[in-house]
């Protein structure tokens, strides 16, 4: 209506409003605050964290900064990665769900003429696994352990969001573990190889523009690769903890002979709705609570002298922004739910038709569906995803 500049357009337009049917108006309110939230979120991102690092001076042949990925499992609706760039650390959202994925000191050296082709990039993507396989086979351990660890939690989270009756049963609280395994470690490791090409390739193209918005965009592009390969799993998993099937192999069957291949993708857009607003809000949330908390630290020791945050004190952080992020975005979190797990297409098939269901069905209590195992799955899954990582590096560093 604002864009309109004569009075009889703005007339007009307000007119054809007034005469939607309410079901399109529901439509035209959820985009609407959809899009006022990822330009907060964005703002938000420019106004915070963007002062903190200068701009980039590129040279022909600069070596990049060492990045140390931390990440965190997805399982319960989340994600997790803490990137150090030198004396910065940025943490952002990496799985919804509640998944995990890391690798810890990968040197990307740059080129001066870049030649992007298939080839190249494929080469760099199999150059910065080689150069951070250690660390890379760490993160799947412990994202491996992690995701096992509090698997129960986001089976019964899938169960409270669609509303079955004794979310708490005992029996099938492992139900598509293993799918869920194969599709989370390779998709660590697809992400992070994918996140550095974007990283490289956006620094080059965008010499100017702040490195930390650089990074936010590359992480994002690298978990949108990545998730062209969980998604299949993940409706296996979901369909399978709702006890639409009883086995992988049934599942593959079903899915397969309902939907054919477009079936594995089923929800594809509601993962990716609640991802990149979940990373964002991390994001955010995570460098608030580290400029807090390194305030606090600084204050407490009377002392000039610069402080940092520690691995621990990083992941502790970490742990609080990935809960606070998955409480606001449990909302997308059971649209995606819904979406993968709705074989009869009872919600419509689009992010905008499920929320307008769950609205007229459940009011706006039902897209809190789920919240507390969603973000009791977090803090837990840190801390044993820590733990592991750090245990696997010092004994792969005393068999070297």
């Amino acid at each position: 209506v604002f864009l309109c500049k004569k009075r009889s357009e703005r007339h007009t337009t307000m007119s054809a409003y007034s005469m939607m049917p309410k079901t399109q108006k529901g439509h035209l309110t959820l985009k609407s605050i959809f899009l006022a939230v990822v330009f907060l979120a964005t703002s938000a991102i420019a106004s915070k964290i963007c002062p903190i690092l200068p701009p980039v001076k590129r040279h022909s042949s600069a070596t990049d900064a060492v990045i140390s990925p931390l990440n965190f499992p997805r399982g319960g609706g989340s994600k997790q990665q803490i990137l150090h760039f030198n004396s910065l650390t940025v943490a952002t959202s990496i799985p919804p769900g509640g998944g995990a994925k890391s690798a810890k000191s990968a040197a990307v050296t740059t080129n001066a003429t870049p030649t992007i082709t298939p080839r190249a990039i494929l080469a760099s993507f199999l150059k910065t696994v080689a150069d951070a396989k250690s660390h890379l086979a760490a993160a799947a351990a412990a994202r491996a352990v992690s995701i096992f660890g509090m698997y129960p939690v986001d089976t019964i989270k899938t169960r409270m969001q669609m509303k079955q009756g004794d979310s708490f049963r005992v029996s099938g609280l492992y139900k598509g573990v293993t799918g869920s395994l194969v599709g989370q470690v390779p998709y660590g490791v697809l992400t992070f190889g994918s996140y550095e090409i974007y990283k490289q390739a956006l620094l080059k193209k965008f010499p100017s523009t702040k490195p930390a918005f650089i990074y936010a965009l590359a992480a994002i592009m690298g978990d949108v690769t990545g998730s062209g390969w969980l998604c299949p799993s993940e409706v296996m998993k979901q369909q399978l903890q709702a006890g639409i099937y009883p086995s992988m192999g049934e599942a593959i069957k079903g899915i397969w002979k309902k939907n054919g291949f477009k079936g594995f993708y089923q929800g594809f857009t509601g993962g990716l709705a609640r991802d990149v607003p979940f990373r964002v809000a991390q994001l955010t949330t995570f460098e608030i609570t580290k400029s807090i908390y390194l305030r606090t630290k600084r204050n407490k020791n009377s002392s000039s002298e610069d402080v940092a945050l520690s691995s621990l004190e990083a992941a502790v952080c970490g742990a609080a922004a990935g809960s606070f992020s998955a409480a606001i975005t449990n909302p997308l979190d059971r649209i995606k739910t819904l979406m993968m797990t709705d074989t009869t297409n009872a919600y419509g098939g689009s992010v905008l038709a499920c929320a307008s269901k769950i609205l007229k069905d459940d009011g706006v209590g039902g897209f809190f569906a789920g919240v507390v195992p969603r973000v009791g799955y977090i803090a837990p899954s840190v801390c044993i995803f820590f733990v592991t990582y750090e245990f696997v590096q010092q004994k792969m560093k005393k068999a070297e």
